[in-house]
């Protein structure tokens, strides 16, 4: 299996092996012949799997370069996701003897820039934000009405983000004839009437995959009770030795909080989260790749839409509010079958959410930090098993108490009957005993309705 099979153009070909493309990912071996087909689809795949080269590499394949319209647009939910894809097109572009224009629209760049491009020449590819390129169309700048294939790329992202109506409007700007594409790492039932409306009689693709997330990653637990959690970290920080570490937060408030923390005890630690300026998260953008900082804290918003090179080791702070986020921040690491290690940070109420984890699949190692190093630890297992143990206990119990129960009742109405014989001919004591009757009857029906605590009083 071969890239051969596909019969690029020579650029693109030559781009590949510049790449040390030589074999297609299982996503990227299903699909392109489909989109090469020019149908519609829908493709479901993890983060990582080589989507973005599945829809980049047939725009280039039926891209006319003589024709100075816009005929491939692409959107994606955040700046730096938009451009890896940018970057990744241009890696390929640059090999062409022809010049191929490819833009890319995001947020926080000079739009004047950018309109005054758009005046003299059209681009042959739009790649950006949707808000950027919607900004663009709108106002005429860019004309996207005789483009031929329009890519929606991290389509439930875009959804989480508030961003759908914005690619409407962009859709609803395009011929009606294009080919259309969307690829996501899931899709949501929210995201359905979208592919109803624009999408005809799409290919739907799921691409399963055999493990959750890489064999190459070490997963690893580590409880937090009883700790000063900015503490463990920096600790975790000093036992890790990392190439570059990505520490994962819920929110942004705990962001900042952390990475003042971390900052203060003398490490290079970059923040990124969505109330970040848009310059501000370029200019630290190009300082992770220039290695200026060996630890970066974000949200999830960086777990989905940056693709960091040398990422050793991922924490997680906290297990994710939505699970599927877990996925996407451990795959931060362990990528192209290099090694990588994820330690997540849990207390005791986070197991039922380490459970619906371990259900899809992952497999975590428990560990504990003693006498300055990593040791394995079973708290967890001992836990569960003690669970399992009560669970089984719980059940001899109750059979054991109905057994007690029920011979405790021969007992007592033998007694009873006994002393009734012999006490038939005393009236004053068949008056008491008849009165007992009726209270025994009395504790019965408490007894019935409160079995549990009175069959252990049995005891």
């Amino acid at each position: 299996m071969s890239f051969t099979k596909f019969q690029f153009k020579n650029y693109i070909r030559e781009a590949l092996e510049e790449l040390k493309f030589t074999t297609p990912t299982e996503v990227q071996d299903k699909l392109i012949p489909i989109v090469l087909a020019g149908r519609d689809l829908v493709g479901e795949s993890k983060t990582g799997s080589g989507k973005t080269h599945t829809f980049l590499l047939p725009i280039f394949q039926q891209l006319d370069e003589t024709n100075d319209s816009v005929q491939a647009v692409i959107t994606a939910p955040s700046r730096e996701l938009a451009t890896q894809i940018y970057q990744a097109a241009r890696q390929i572009s640059a090999h062409s003897d022809v010049e191929v224009r490819v833009v890319n629209y995001v947020g926080g760049t000079d739009k004047a820039r950018q309109i005054e491009k758009l005046a003299s020449n059209q681009p042959h590819i739009v790649i950006g934000t949707p808000g950027r390129i919607y900004d663009l169309v709108k106002s005429g700048d860019l004309a996207i009405h005789k483009a031929k294939t329009f890519v929606v790329d991290e389509a439930d992202m875009t959804l989480d983000m508030g961003f759908l109506e914005t690619v409407d409007k962009i859709a609803g700007s395009l011929p009606k004839d294009l080919q259309f594409m969307v690829f996501s790492a899931t899709i949501p039932q929210k995201l359905q009437p979208f592919l109803k409306k624009y999408l005809s009689n799409p290919v739907m693709e799921k691409i399963k995959t055999k493990t959750v997330i890489s064999d190459t990653i070490d997963n690893w637990l580590i409880s937090t009770k009883g700790r000063d959690k900015n503490a463990q970290i920096y600790q975790l920080t000093q036992l890790m030795q990392p190439y570059l570490a990505m520490i994962f937060v819920n929110t942004k408030t705990r962001a900042d909080e952390l990475h003042s923390y971390l900052t203060a005890q003398g490490l290079k630690v970059a923040k990124i989260h969505g109330d970040i300026a848009p310059r501000e998260r370029k200019r630290i953008m190009n300082q992770v790749k220039n290695l200026d900082f060996e630890y970066i804290v974000a949200t999830d918003l960086a777990a989905r839409g940056i693709d960091i090179e040398g990422v050793s080791h991922v924490i997680n702070d906290a297990i994710p509010q939505d699970l599927s986020f877990f996925v996407h921040r451990v795959g931060r690491t362990g990528r192209n079958g290099l090694p990588g290690t994820a330690i997540t940070l849990y207390q005791p109420s986070d197991d039922s959410d380490i459970r619906e984890l371990e259900k899809l699949g992952i497999k975590f190692t428990p560990k504990m930090v003693k006498d300055g190093e990593f040791q394995d630890t079973y708290d967890r297992d001992r836990r569960a098993n003690r669970e399992k143990k009560q669970d089984k206990l719980d059940i001899e119990m109750i059979g054991l108490v109905k057994k007690k129960r029920k011979k405790s009742n021969r007992v007592i109405r033998r007694k009873f009957n006994g002393r009734l014989m012999k006490s038939a001919a005393k009236p004053s004591v068949l008056k008491i005993v008849l009165a007992a009757v009726q209270s025994v009857k009395q504790n019965a029906k408490h007894f019935n309705s409160n079995c549990w605590s009175n069959e252990l009083q049995l005891f």
